[in-house]
């Protein structure tokens, strides 16, 4: 973001560009400019570092899951393994429930986590928002991200049907509010139970 901002101070454009373009264009736009050339130089090494840094990063987080027998079954579930992002989804769940006995049914995990419908009472009126956004704020995000990666690339299951169904029913927006609750409940039920995500058949929600 520095590096846009500090190139348009001199007028120039990076326009639309990949990630993997993006040190050649720093580069391109300033060679010539000796005052840009010293300045860009030394952020365009510190941007590659720290991206060798978080690639390892990453794979680590990608072998804690692996080896992690818990993680190992709630990665069955589309949406929890993220295409070519660390399984977060998983082992922020883990961590932030720790012990799923803390919960006597799983439908208290969404609660817990600020997943509830936000109430708006007013004389006759009973309308249900968006969460409530109370909780565990990095757990409520991750459960966010993969409701978006089921719902947008995930492969064809029961609970991608209930997501599409539901949204045609009450838009896209409302959808992608409740399908995160289910995700919740549904992880916590493969961790108690020590099963599977079964892509076929829709677990009892107790």
């Amino acid at each position: 973001m520095f590096l846009h901002r500090l190139l348009r101070v001199f007028g120039l454009m990076t326009g639309a560009i990949s990630h993997g373009e993006f040190e050649a264009r720093i580069r391109e736009l300033s060679d010539g400019n000796p005052m840009l050339e010293t300045t860009t130089a030394p952020m365009l090494r510190a941007r590659a570092f720290l991206r060798q840094e978080l690639a390892g990063l990453e794979k680590r987080v990608r072998q804690f899951a692996k080896d992690d027998p818990v993680c190992r079954r709630l990665i069955t579930m589309p949406g929890v393994t993220i295409p070519e992002v660390v399984p977060v989804v998983a082992l922020t769940f883990r961590a932030a429930v720790d012990d799923p006995a803390r919960f006597r049914s799983s439908k208290r995990v969404a609660p817990w986590v600020g997943l509830t419908p936000r109430r708006n009472l007013s004389g006759e009126r009973d309308v249900s928002g968006g969460n409530t956004e109370a909780g565990n704020v990095n757990l409520r995000r991750a459960l966010c991200q993969a409701a978006t990666v089921m719902m947008n690339h995930g492969r064809s299951t029961w609970q991608r049907s209930c997501g599409a169904q539901f949204s045609q029913r009450r838009g896209r927006k409302i959808a992608m509010v409740a399908l995160p609750r289910r995700i919740a409940v549904i992880l916590h039920r493969i961790w108690i139970d020590g099963t599977v995500f079964q892509p076929e058949v829709a677990p009892k929600m107790n």
